[in-house]
């Protein structure tokens, strides 16, 4: 019995923790169907008394929301299919050829991660309207890309360091080209870490704010972030209804994205460790 005290005590804390995170997460969910007199009502209900999809029907059809919806998925899929690709051919030219000022090259690209984003916020933005690309999402993509390549630079530089050399060379025996011994050998070996990456990618070309407030000032090409904000939250008022709904929706590719990368990394960490 004494044994088994602390793991009950363990799992109790843990469940715990679940609940305080998840509890924002569910009383958005509620509170977007409930009906708007529901909402300030006194004392506050946690379940709604009645359910109501009014507000999602409303934003799917009454608002620019399915405009906005599809810039963030255009944004956000560029952006992580740049700096993957970007990153693991970077990566390895950092790794495997030897070049004058290649550990340095490295350095710097870190050096760069570590600078806080609001301070390039004025430059990007006086040179995203030099080069005529304000108020588009290709200077959201240059802008996220540029913060996100560092970070997938350092990463997947680790996980293919963690590859031997010797397979490759193997490869490139068996008659496999650089580019064949690359796809072939370094890339499923790097899986891992390409999933981490484009993850991490997805996620900030998703929720960032600032920079989609700052580069972009028009609906045609405004994203999720700034174009929820637009709609429902004014000086006098907020529709909670129509904002909790639309997080809800902005909510599901980044959980639906983090569930198959959950499975697809736990599947390509056992393969590695298998062939290794």
């Amino acid at each position: 019995m004494t044994a088994r005290r602390p793991a009950w005590r363990a799992t109790a804390l843990t469940w715990s923790l679940v609940l305080l995170i998840v509890f924002p997460l569910l009383w958005m969910l509620l509170t977007s169907l409930k009906p708007q007199t529901e909402l300030f009502a006194l004392p506050p209900t946690f379940l709604p008394e009645s359910i109501t999809f009014a507000p999602y029907l409303r934003l799917l059809t009454d608002t620019p929301f399915p405009r906005y919806f599809a810039n963030s998925v255009v944004l956000a899929t560029t952006t992580t299919l740049l700096v993957v690709t970007i990153g693991a051919i970077g990566a390895h030219s950092l790794l495997r050829f030897s070049y004058r000022g290649r550990e340095t090259l490295a350095t710097l690209v870190l050096a760069t991660y570590l600078l806080p984003s609001v301070v390039l916020i004025v430059p990007l933005y006086l040179m995203m309207v030099e080069v005529g690309l304000a108020n588009r999402l290709a200077s959201l993509i240059i802008a996220y890309t540029s913060f996100a390549l560092p970070y997938a630079l350092w990463l997947l530089r680790s996980f293919m360091a963690a590859i031997p050399e010797e397979m490759e060379a193997a490869a490139r025996v068996d008659g496999a080209s650089r580019i064949g011994a690359f796809v072939d050998v370094i890339l499923p070996q790097a899986l891992p870490g390409i999933g981490a990456t484009a993850l991490f990618t997805f996620i900030l070309a998703w929720n960032d704010y600032l920079y989609a407030l700052v580069l972009v000032n028009t609906d045609t090409a405004r994203p999720l972030t700034t174009g929820v904000i637009t709609m429902f939250v004014t000086t006098f008022n907020v529709e909670w209804s129509m904002l909790m709904a639309a997080s809800v929706l902005m909510s599901i590719p980044p959980i639906i994205l983090f569930t198959f990368f959950h499975h697809q990394l736990s599947r390509a960490i056992g393969t590695a460790g298998l062939r290794s």
